[in-house]
């Protein structure tokens, strides 16, 4: 059985292709960054193509300060176009395309009239559901343009209509196809796994105040301003939340108008430095709105962190509401505030739930086991 996948830059692929290279199955990744960049992820020369003339293009121009967001949306639309025409021209024949979503609907279609079968793997919700979810998100805060443009979605739908199977990492992601039309059946669960070997706990958290963490976009996407408002209701002596992760565009705005003391903004930080400052919080605090499966959970639970999460971060696939930490509904701070508060209040409910994140996340396991329910998957569909 020969596999072929096609990504945006790396995100999970490089995990899985990994995973079905090391069961024999992986014939090539295609990646939108340059070598340069994906040779760290560490596979072979010969089994990555990259296409980097948008994508590493657009991101060094992102990170100066005269880049008009209008010119960055055209080249992210024309990256998609460009990234899978070439794809399409260089794919070598394979059993199964796995191409991430938004990429690969000609390749895809070539792939089937080949006779293999085409995976879009979706890492959120169905795209036009999310779209949907951040308009109600920008009305409520007032602000306008964070939602995706129209033309995504219907890319991304013609891409779930031509595929054979859609994967998505959690149930709720799921529930968001089901209820977009998409027939049930053709949407696969399979939740990303957890590198167990890098992610445990390396330090202790001050016993003379209380930490809380946040490791994401800094974005309405991920609910930031819940989660301000839910860690500004807590009364704790020494409270202190830090905010992991890059502030997105339009954010500062919303920002000026939420409370922030007490409050630390890291922007993006090295893996490790995020493993070191799991060690020495309390409590990891994620309030998504819109999700697909929230990986820094796993990771936090690996690093003995209860989490408190909303349901759109995919968090009951993961572990279970009041035991190794809380799920709430989505944009419900008094919910939030409340079990913030409890674990402030409660050294012995911080322990146990720590303990018991630790087992469950090592009993789903690792990318091991995200790749034996791949490998499952191909079999199923190509028989081979």
């Amino acid at each position: 059985m020969e596999i072929v996948q096609a990504v945006f830059g790396v995100f999970h692929h490089f995990e899985l292709a990994h995973e079905l290279r090391r069961r024999g199955h992986l014939r090539k990744i295609y990646s939108s960054w340059p070598w340069a960049r994906v040779k760290r992820e560490g596979l072979p020369r010969e089994l990555v193509g990259t296409f980097p003339y948008f994508h590493g293009t657009d991101y060094v121009l992102n990170r100066t300060r005269f880049y008009p967001a209008a010119v960055s949306e055209r080249m992210r639309r024309w990256n998609a176009l460009a990234f899978d025409e070439w794809t399409r021209r260089v794919i070598p024949g394979c059993d199964a395309f796995i191409g991430i979503s938004g990429a690969g609907l000609l390749t895809g279609k070539l792939v089937q009239e080949r006779g293999g079968k085409f995976i879009c793997d979706r890492g959120s919700t169905h795209q036009i559901f999310q779209e949907r979810m951040m308009r109600e998100e920008e009305k409520r805060w007032g602000v306008e343009g964070m939602a995706e443009p129209a033309h995504i979605g219907r890319r991304e739908e013609a891409i779930y209509a031509v595929a054979d199977v859609i994967t998505v990492p959690s149930t709720v992601a799921k529930r968001s196809f089901v209820a977009m039309g998409v027939a049930e059946e053709k949407v696969r669960v399979i939740p990303y796994g957890v590198r167990l070997d890098k992610f445990m706990k390396t330090g202790s958290a001050p016993e003379d105040g209380f930490e809380v963490l946040f490791a994401g976009q800094v974005s309405l996407r991920k609910g930031i301003p819940y989660l301000l408002e839910a860690f500004a209701r807590l009364q704790c002596a020494g409270k202190r939340l830090t905010v992991v992760g890059s502030v997105m565009p339009g954010m500062e705005e919303v920002l000026r108008g939420l409370p922030t003391d007490g409050v630390e903004f890291t922007g993006s930080l090295p893996q490790e430095e995020l493993i070191a400052r799991m060690g020495r919080s309390h409590v990891l605090m994620l309030p998504s709105v819109e999700e697909g499966l929230a990986l820094v959970q796993a990771q936090a639970m690996a690093c003995e962190l209860p989490v408190i999460a909303t349901e759109a971060t995919g968090a009951e696939d993961l572990f279970s509401d009041g035991v190794e930490g809380f799920i709430l509904r989505d944009r419900d701070v008094d919910g939030l505030a409340g079990r913030l508060q409890d674990l402030a209040d409660d050294r012995g409910l911080r322990a146990r739930m720590g303990a018991a994140a630790k087992m469950r996340v090592e009993s789903v396991g690792g990318w091991e086991s995200y790749g034996d329910k791949w490998e499952g998957l191909l079999h199923e569909l190509t028989g081979k």
